[in-house]
């Protein structure tokens, strides 16, 4: 013990005087001593402690909150305002595309002020193309099947098999189990979906009309499919800026495949009247910002959660669908409507009571 003592080297009293002197000085040597331990805590300290950590939701309920009001409100408005496009100037599904994949270049602004490389980098690249792939297609569905079958309708498919394909694939990939109160989550919305898309699918007429309302639903199913898997590949990317990134390879992978595809299966239309540009203008604009809270809420929450939870666009689809677009809607609408609410109120009060759960544990 003495031995110890003796190998630590005294301070000199000159240098307890300059310490002091550079302490009184700058307020940035006002600091602790690390190197001597703490004090043990008293147990006073422990229900404050313990009464700040009750207070703020975590990452999941951010999560969850953050997909409901920004990406599944805003989203519930693109596609009617995309449906009004092409009534007004019949706006083809890929010019539309076009537009919105042109507020998503500004973005580069940001990428180069923060130093950041655009593309992402070198050993995520092909994954971050492989996102922006799969969201321009399941995009590219969702505004074709938007022109043949009712707005509400075409949503509803859409949502409802990214909903099933992300649990399905997340339990596969990820080996992502959900709690029994999630699964009855998922199966309400589901079944909401199905009681709202159900009687429509029952009455489709023969020939050239009824194969373009099938072939839209088809498109609103694999528009729904690509979105779960780009949510999937989303998660895996890991790097910073990721996104930034990724919102603007969307809009670079998005014109380059759009604009030779509009030329050669589509005929490009001038939008002339007011009516028009105001709806291209809000898709992009609403289109951008559901997207940000997407690619956001699916790091913090189960994919499959999100997606059940943006089923709230399948609701205010249906209430342009009606008050706006003055289509019909139906009684089996409003029911599936309201089995989705329900549904999404269930998932919400689950994970709002396993937070308060764990806060209790700790």
């Amino acid at each position: 013990m003495a031995g110890a003592l003796k190998g630590i080297r005294q301070p000199d009293p000159g240098e307890e005087e300059v310490q002091e002197e550079m302490a009184a000085s700058h307020p940035y040597f006002n600091l602790p001593d690390f190197t001597q331990p703490s004090p043990p805590s008293t147990p006073a300290s422990l229900p404050s402690n313990h009464h700040h950590r009750c207070f703020g939701p975590s990452d999941a309920t951010k999560g969850l909150f953050v997909a409901l009001l920004g990406g599944g409100l805003s989203a519930g408005f693109v596609g009617p305002f995309s449906r009004m496009a092409y009534q007004t100037s019949h706006l083809p599904s890929l010019e539309l595309l076009i537009f919105r994949c042109l507020f998503h270049l500004p973005i580069a602004l940001l990428l180069k002020f923060r130093g950041d490389p655009l593309l992402g980098p070198p050993d995520v690249r092909v994954r971050a193309f492989l996102h922006a792939m799969l969201n321009v297609l399941s995009i590219g569905c969702a505004y074709s099947a938007v022109q043949v079958v009712p707005a509400g309708n075409a949503v509803t498919v859409r949502k409802g098999s990214s909903t099933v394909c992300s649990a399905l694939l997340a339990l596969c990939l990820e080996s992502q189990g959900l709690s029994g109160y999630a699964w009855c989550g998922l199966f309400g919305s589901t079944l909401g979906l199905i009681i709202i898309v159900g009687p429509g699918l029952g009455t489709l007429q023969e020939g050239t009309t009824g194969l373009y309302t099938a072939l839209g639903y088809v498109l609103a199913f694999l528009g729904g499919l690509a979105l779960s898997l780009g949510l999937q590949v989303y998660r895996s990317l890991h790097f910073p800026s990721c996104l930034p990134t990724v919102a603007f390879l969307f809009g670079l992978v998005g014109l380059t495949v759009s604009v030779p595809g509009l030329f050669m299966l589509q005929t490009p239309v001038v939008p002339r009247d007011p009516l028009s540009w105001s709806c291209v203008v809000a898709v992009g604009l609403l289109a951008l910002v559901s997207f940000v809270c997407v690619s956001y809420a699916v790091t913090k929450a189960h994919p499959a959660l999100v997606c059940a939870v943006l089923h709230s666009e399948v609701v205010v689809a249906l209430m342009l669908q009606y008050y706006v677009l003055y289509e019909s809607v139906a009684p089996s609408d409003i029911m599936g409507a309201g089995v989705v609410l329900g549904s999404i109120a269930v998932i919400t009060a689950q994970n709002l009571s396993c937070e308060k759960e764990g806060q209790m544990e700790e």
